[in-house]
């Protein structure tokens, strides 16, 4: 009977991670991932670390409550760091850690994709809306 190392085991599970299936981990983060808040805030923190406020106003119509609850779960899943200067008043800098900068790639191919093309997804969208309704299924 063979053993299997920690390393082996670890391998196995990873290998074993489906999206498709509803128990899989990563459907969870896919979730996160795909929020416009979030692909909006990690491309504004791309070239440099940025305050909340400067984040906040970079980021226009984000609200106080959703730009909070986007950089905590940011932090919590490792892709960004918050850094807090003791003075007054306090100085709150975000971060983006090497997890993040991987990531970044990726997001900020999808940011420019959708500024690139925004006028034929709009002629798509005005084309359908024109229809007739159609029956339900």
């Amino acid at each position: 009977m063979s053993t299997t190392t920690a390393e082996q085991r670890r391998r196995m599970a990873k290998s074993e991670y489906d999206a498709y299936l509803s128990t899989c981990p990563s459907r969870q983060l896919l979730a996160t991932l795909s929020d416009k808040w979030i692909v909006l805030a990690l491309t504004a923190l791309e070239t440099q670390p940025l305050r909340y406020s400067e984040l906040r106003r970079k980021i226009a119509g984000v609200s106080q409550k959703m730009l909070t609850q986007t950089l905590r779960a940011l932090e919590r899943d490792g892709l960004v760091e918050r850094s807090v200067k003791i003075s007054v008043p306090i100085s709150v800098t975000y971060s983006m850690t090497p997890l993040g900068h991987s990531l970044l790639r990726v997001v900020a191919q999808l940011k420019s994709w959708a500024e690139d093309n925004i006028e034929e997804v709009r002629a798509a969208q005005n084309t359908f809306d024109a229809r007739p309704p159609q029956g339900k299924l």
